[in-house]
């Protein structure tokens, strides 16, 4: 007797159900918030080895938005995301634990700048369903942070009064719904 092992499947990432946003500290009284707003990739799911889930996402450092012009084109320069030269950041999974049909940690390398870094992000299977469409849906959501200088995102200015204009930690959050043909 042989037991059926379901092949590997691949969903696609809705760029218009997705949303990647981050939060930093601003002259160390406020966050500012953005978000990206061109999104893509996949992720590879594995029933016979959960752990190991083929997550490969590419943002659009042109899409970044924070609501002010000004701010998202000095984003874009050399003193930070340096678009011209850069102009997208990844995530390349390597591994998860926990559950992944509920809470789980995903560990992958996100690069910025060229610079890549290992990263874990909390995550948390959101739902599963069928679309009017004739495809199935998953919607997961993940959080974490970074620290900016560790990817040469470096630029700072400081304070007369003690501090610095930009906070050197990044929350992340990740909302995002895949889809794929059922068959």
């Amino acid at each position: 007797m042989t037991t059926a092992i379901a092949p590997a499947t691949t969903w696609q990432i809705d760029p218009t159900h997705t949303d990647v946003e981050f939060s930093v500290r601003h002259l160390m009284i406020a966050n500012v918030k953005g978000r990206f707003a061109s999104v893509a990739g996949s992720v590879t799911l594995d029933e016979s080895r959960p752990d190991t889930p083929a997550v490969d996402v590419t943002i659009d450092v042109a899409s970044i938005d924070t609501r002010n012009e000004q701010r998202d084109n000095h984003l874009r320069s050399a003193d930070f995301f340096d678009a011209a030269n850069h102009p997208t950041l990844s995530f390349k999974s390597r591994s998860l634990s926990g559950d992944p049909t509920g809470h789980f940690t995903l560990v992958g390398d996100l690069t910025i700048r060229g610079v890549s870094r290992e990263v874990e992000l909390a995550g948390e299977l959101e739902g599963r369903g069928d679309d009017p469409w004739g495809n199935e849906r998953l919607g997961y959501s993940a959080s974490g942070s970074i620290d900016r200088r560790a990817f040469g995102l470096t630029w700072n200015q400081a304070l007369e009064t003690g501090g610095v204009a930009v906070g050197h930690e990044v929350k992340i959050s990740i909302n995002t719904e895949l889809s794929r043909p059922k068959h």
